[in-house]
């Protein structure tokens, strides 16, 4: 082979690989060969005559001679880097052997080593298919963030806020969306809250937060606490009575099974003034993220009292006194026991409101046991299917009812 066509087929060689050194581009100009602005594209086909010259088929290269004069000089991270010269269409072929530049291809040829900061490869796998993440050098599962499944992952700004400050859960560390705007105020106080007890802050991705909370509204923080559980009478200090020139009412709930109307009602319970609420701990919905993130946070304030058998409780009231008042919806209704509005209704002596399901309402058991029935008569003609309110916005109402209707001395 001439010498002219040695320093060619080293150029193109040297083109190919898209790694462009200074001191190589200018011996090869410096020694004769003029093309300097070309690389090989498909083939270097070899003659079995090696008396004669090789046919090399050239393309315009996007490096200009002049480009290529500006670019010349490369940084040693450009040229360690395979990923940041890697071309999905680039492909070498001589000898009639085809191989794809990919980069495994690249790290076996040049024995380059991807050195990707942390965050850059945060940020490259959101965008980069499952299979590339081992050509980036990480696993495919990421570590899991909350370690301990029999914690709890509360999420939103206040239900988070509450959980910190009223000291019911066991928090062992809050985790932030990194942002680089300015915080919200609520999200600067919950890292303040988390710093003031010694509480880990944990910056992550969105994606991180969107996993953590199965793609609900977590508004840019969640923090991983103990659960809470419902009360026990037998496990709560005793309380002082009640003033007597007050008239309490206590909600009692009855299977309620639906976290989003749980936290509704416990929202308004705690807004219109009750002075407690009961649940029966069968067939009810548990003391979730959920039921805390649909209450704005009251669920971490307010004490729930759970019972394995409401009939006892609700005998034990009745026999002190107290009236036992139940709610029944309009297709409910019944000749033998006529329910009354709860606008006619005024609530007189400590009472106990007792609140059904959202599939069959209240137990046959508990609604005999009721000294009246109380019902939201409607404004209008109902259609078919939609003669009910939702069992959040009905227990509103009532309560609202109930706590106006109370003389002002009482309340």
């Amino acid at each position: 082979m001439s010498r002219i066509s040695h320093n060619m087929y080293m150029l193109f060689r040297l083109m190919s690989l898209r790694s462009v050194n200074l001191s190589d581009v200018s011996q090869a100009v410096r020694k004769g060969s003029q093309i300097a602005p070309y690389h090989s594209s498909k083939s270097l086909s070899w003659p079995s005559d090696s008396g004669q010259k090789p046919v090399v088929k050239l393309r315009r290269s996007a490096f200009g001679s002049a480009n290529l004069r500006r670019k010349a000089k490369v940084s040693s991270e450009w040229k360690d880097s395979p990923q940041n010269y890697m071309d999905s269409s680039q492909t070498l072929v001589g000898r009639n052997h085809h191989s794809e530049m990919t980069p495994a291809t690249l790290k076996r040829r040049t024995g380059a080593k991807h050195k990707i900061p942390s965050e850059l490869r945060i940020l490259s796998l959101e965008d980069l298919p499952a299979g590339n993440q081992k050509a980036l050098g990480t696993s495919k599962a990421d570590k899991p963030l909350v370690t301990d499944k029999r914690d709890d992952v509360v999420f939103g700004l206040y239900p988070c806020l509450l959980a910190l400050t009223q000291g019911r859960r066991k928090v062992t560390r809050v985790f932030v969306k990194g942002t680089e705007g300015q915080q919200k105020d609520a999200l600067q106080e919950v890292c303040e809250e988390a710093v003031k007890r010694d509480v880990q802050i944990k910056w992550v991705s969105k994606r991180d937060l969107d996993k953590l909370t199965h793609r609900r509204v977590h508004q840019g923080v969640c923090l991983q606490a103990s659960p809470l559980q419902y009360l026990r009478e037998w496990s709560v200090a005793p309380q002082k009575p009640e003033p007597r020139n007050k008239t309490p009412l206590w909600l009692v709930l009855d299977g309620i099974q639906d976290p989003m109307n749980l936290g509704a009602i416990l929202r308004s319970a705690y807004f219109l003034g009750v002075d407690r609420i009961a649940s029966s701990i069968q067939n009810s919905c548990s003391l979730t993220p959920v039921v805390s993130k649909a209450s704005s946070g009251v669920m971490e304030i307010v004490e729930l009292y759970g019972y394995d058998n409401l009939e006892d409780m609700i005998q034990t009231k009745k026999e002190q006194g107290w009236q036992i008042v139940g709610t029944v919806g309009v297709e409910e209704e019944s000749p033998e026991a006529p329910p009354v509005k709860c606008s006619d209704f005024q609530m007189l002596k400590p009472t106990l409101l007792l609140i059904g399901g959202e599939a069959s309402g209240l137990s046959t058991d508990l609604r005999n046991r009721c000294d009246v029935l109380l019902t939201i008569p409607p404004r209008r003609e109902l259609h078919p299917g939609v003669e009910s309110l939702n069992v959040s916005v009905a227990t509103g109402i009532l309560l609202h009812s109930l706590l106006t209707s109370r003389p002002r001395g009482r309340r």
